[in-house]
């Protein structure tokens, strides 16, 4: 058996026919966690995770079908089969209707059960680089991931900015037949719209002025591989209708070219936004979402997944104290109880930035509560260099000087507009989309809020 193997719940008021149960699945090697009832069954599956529930129908206070129907509103992915009697094959029915995915029959034989519980149960999780899963709500997210990852279904990926969709996302390519092959990701976002075309689709000498040669698009890069749209949302009505067509014909035709190149390519699309609500306003192409919604994962948020956030900041602090020349830093309890009580609204990426800010501003090898700055940095200050850390390159002082003044000029712009966005492009000369992009930007920095 797989060492990180999700352990079964077993529920069954039966105390007979419990250690029957477990029995069979310590016979077998199959980890498990045996309760007697409903509401023990729920406690257990918001503290853990596991990868199938078996499940008797008739107990008391709480039965089955209720039990089933509490697991379905909490964690919808998660296999539930149930175990009935023959006379109440009528429940069974019912079970179907509200989410079971089989039932066994009593009496049953040990050879029955393993063989349900093989054909149901989820995924290992596992260890994996990039991949912190310790709270029951990441736990079910990567085991869906896995899951989904087994097919060349198209992944929509949704939740706030900084939760991690892109982690995700290499994740499943990680996990599926396309492994070895390229994972081309391309931020729709961050490409202004005159080029975002030839990008995606590539182009071919002379196609337009300065393209002196031809040049292969995202789509052909991603050929036997994975292409990860992300923050598909931002990209143009007009483009969205030829992304449109080469998502259902599976070729796609360079810009200036007239032979189309025949794709064999996983795509998963990333938002951060509502699309329905995206398409009902005429924002997005209803049936481009379609054809994109094949299998909508739902990211949450850092503060619905409490338990990540600490083994999050510790990965963070072991991936970037060698880089800044603090070797030895660890939390202490004080400072982890701070993070534990912050509501994260910038999610992963919020932390990522405080551990970088603690990993410079802390003297010792202890990170204090004092050298969390839950918040946006100071604007125009710079934090403080860490003992022994490389200064940084005038050239590259540079750029983040020119990026300071970009942002300082856009924020002023908009504030003596009275924040409208509208009358803020017309003076800045840049797209909305672009303007959007760029406040999402200083949102998640922490240097702008609406």
């Amino acid at each position: 058996m797989n060492s990180h193997a999700l352990p079964l719940l077993v529920v069954e008021d039966d105390p007979s026919l419990r250690e029957a149960i477990c029995d069979t699945l310590e016979l077998a090697g199959r980890p498990f966690v045996a309760v007697d009832g409903g509401a023990p069954a729920l406690k257990a599956l918001a503290e853990h995770a596991f990868s199938i529930v078996v499940s008797d129908v008739r107990m008391v206070p709480m039965d089955g079908i209720a039990l089933l129907k509490a697991i379905r509103g909490r964690l919808p992915h998660l296999p539930v089969v149930l175990m009935t009697a023959y006379a109440e094959v009528d429940k069974a029915v019912d079970a179907m209707r509200s989410g079971a995915c089989d039932f066994l029959l009593k009496p049953f034989d040990p050879a029955a059960l393993l063989a349900v519980v093989d054909k149901y149960q989820l995924p290992a999780v596992g260890d994996d680089a990039g991949v912190v899963a310790s709270d029951p709500a990441s736990r079910e997210l990567f085991t869906v991931a896995a899951r989904v990852a087994q097919t060349d279904a198209t992944v929509l990926l949704t939740g706030e900015s900084g939760v991690g969709k892109e982690v995700v996302a290499r994740y499943i390519h990680r996990h599926s037949a396309r492994r070895d092959g390229p994972f081309i990701a391309i931020n729709c976002a961050a490409i202004p719209d005159s080029l975002l075309e030839a990008t995606l689709f590539g182009y071919e000498k002379g196609a337009f002025t300065g393209a002196q040669q031809a040049q292969a698009g995202k789509f052909e890069q991603a050929q036997n591989g994975t292409l990860l749209l992300d923050e598909v949302t931002e990209m143009p009505m007009g483009l969205q209708a030829k992304l449109l067509r080469v998502l259902q014909e599976r070729e796609v035709e360079r810009v200036g070219g007239k032979q189309p190149v025949a794709l064999d390519i996983r795509i998963i699309a990333t938002s951060n936004r509502d699309m329905a609500e995206a398409v009902a306003k005429g924002g997005f192409r209803e049936d481009l979402y379609y054809r994109l919604n094949v299998f909508p994962v739902a990211i949450p948020a850092l503060r619905q997944r409490p338990q990540d956030i600490l083994p999050i900041a510790r990965r963070f602090i072991a991936a970037q104290s060698g880089r800044l020349g603090r070797y030895g830093m660890a939390l202490s309890a004080a400072a982890e109880a701070v993070l534990r009580a912050h509501a994260w609204p910038g999610n992963v990426r919020e932390l990522d930035n405080v551990v970088q800010r603690a990993l410079i501003l802390a003297p010792g090898a202890s990170i204090e509560p004092e050298h969390l700055k839950l918040g946006p940095p100071p604007a125009g200050e710079a934090p403080p260099r860490a003992a022994g850390e490389i200064p940084i390159q005038n050239e590259e002082k540079k750029v983040d000087n020119m990026k300071d003044l970009e942002r300082e000029h856009i924020l002023r712009t908009l504030a003596e507009v009275g924040g409208s966005r509208k009358l803020a492009v017309e003076r800045l000369g840049i797209s909305e989309r672009t303007l959007r992009y760029k406040l999402q930007q200083y949102r998640d920095e922490g240097f702008f809020s609406d």
